[in-house]
């Protein structure tokens, strides 16, 4: 029997076998002992670091089409006197899906020239973990933001916080750090195709560059290296890769000195991505079991307020954004990540295993 194409025939043709091909390009190659989707589709996560504030019809269905959890992780905004916490509705999104969801609270050194103030941050700590908190997040308040009556910047080190971390200690809690912001805060804006320019644009307040007065960069460092050395019985998680992602060296260095330190990668992926490929990789495997997946992805406003294309268009932009960062982790196909050229990774199974789920389920175990 002959076939015979016509030019239409011969161009259909030839697009089905480019999208062939293309997908033959996505699809990790089981000899090269990559996972295949199927195989990481099934494989549990954990996002260490999400905020998810408020619930979505679409979410809890993407949470279990790619065997997903998430930390709810509260934020303390200060604002002219006053602290700002969403707690409240952290805990009612996690109480309403626990199957999905752990809980994360936060406090801040406001008060902290107060005499009670230790004693007060512990009487909400035990509160907050009472109603299911099992992580402690701190944020930049510490050296970026909180000043005392002199005008002094409060540092992650100030001995009046060690009572807390005692506390902390005792009970086994794990501490969510994000000491300091990336080096580029301290620069100028002149790299639109940096990662970190949009969020400096945006929010002025975070660029140190404005404000000279600020500890630079190096201080909140060293003051933020300082308390995980003195106190070695905490377990920390250095949000945002240490705040060091731009030099995996670096942050190799501080794992190397303090065992008690591991890190997660939300948020700086584009910091991975502007790094040689092949040194990321070798950083990820060398130190498996101290790597944790974040994203720092939520909701920040109640569904009732966006309308259903609205909301179609967050669940739609959700998928994507967490499928860039997998194929990123999974495979070795070249791609644009945060207008970075770079290549994927491409993980081992055992190794994804671990950033993804087994090393925090390690931190739970030893909570318990």
């Amino acid at each position: 029997m002959e076939i015979y194409f016509t030019n239409k025939g011969i161009k259909r043709m030839n697009l089905i076998l480019l999208i062939l091909f293309l997908a033959a390009c996505k699809s990790p190659s089981p000899s090269k002992g990559l996972v295949t989707a199927e195989e990481f589709k099934q494989l549990p996560k954990i996002d260490v670091h999400a905020h998810y504030k408020y619930p979505r019809t679409y979410l809890i269905d993407f949470f279990n089409r790619w065997n997903l959890k998430a930390m709810l992780v509260d934020v303390a905004i200060e604002n002219e006197g006053t602290v700002v916490r969403n707690f409240d509705n952290y805990a009612a999104h996690q109480k309403l899906h626990p199957e999905s969801f752990y809980l994360c609270t936060t406090f801040t050194a406001d008060g902290i020239e107060e005499a009670d103030y230790a004693e007060r941050i512990i009487a909400q700590l035990k509160k907050d973990i009472d109603q299911g908190a099992i992580m402690v997040k701190v944020w930049k308040n510490f050296g970026m933001v909180t000043q005392d009556s002199e005008g002094n910047y409060i540092q992650i080190n100030d001995a009046r916080l060690n009572p807390i971390w005692d506390f902390l200690k005792e009970n086994k809690i794990t501490v969510l750090a994000h000491i300091a912001d990336p080096e580029q805060a301290w620069r100028p804006l002149l790299d639109e195709n940096n990662p970190h320019y949009n969020y400096y644009k945006n929010n002025p307040q975070y660029h140190a560059y404005n404000f000279p007065s600020m500890p630079s960069y190096e201080e909140i460092i060293s003051a933020r290296d300082a308390w995980i050395e003195n106190n070695p019985g905490l377990k920390i998680i250095g949000a945002h890769i240490c705040s060091m992602a731009n030099n995996v060296d670096a942050v190799a260095a501080r794992l190397d000195k303090y065992p008690n330190l591991s890190v997660e990668v939300g948020a700086r992926f584009g910091d991975l991505a502007m790094q040689d490929s092949e040194k990321v990789k070798s950083f990820f495997e060398t130190y498996q079991d101290r790597i944790l997946f974040g994203t720092d992805y939520g909701t920040g406003e109640e569904e009732s307020q966006l309308s259903a294309e609205e909301v179609r268009q967050e669940a739609e932009r959700l998928e994507e954004q967490y499928k860039n960062l997998f194929h990123y982790l999974v495979s070795e196909d070249s791609m644009v990540l945060r207008k970075q050229n770079t290549k994927g990774l491409g993980l081992s199974k055992v190794v994804l295993s671990k950033i993804f789920s087994e090393n925090y389920l390690r931190y739970l175990k030893e909570s318990n």
